[in-house]
């Protein structure tokens, strides 16, 4: 769950990303804060950087690791 925390902090640095996570996934801010700790949430925003390549690399890089593991992060909340 970690690591689903810091992409969605790292996604959220990122204005234009954070503006496309919200329109694409129809949350609002305030949505996001309340349940940002939710398995399923951050399922989601790990759904959603694995949807566009560009998000998952970048964000994969800011933290410093392989985007596998993100990919990694998000199934193992799926499950």
């Amino acid at each position: 769950m970690i690591v689903a925390l810091q992409a969605l902090a790292v996604t959220l640095r990122d204005e234009a990303r954070a503006q496309r996570l919200l329109t694409l996934t129809g949350l609002t801010a305030d949505e996001l804060r309340a349940r940002a700790t939710e398995p399923a949430m951050l399922a989601a925003v790990l759904s959603f950087l694995e949807a566009h390549e560009p998000d998952l690399v970048a964000v994969a890089e800011a933290l410093q690791m392989p985007p596998q593991e993100l990919v990694a992060a998000r199934s193992a909340l799926d499950a």
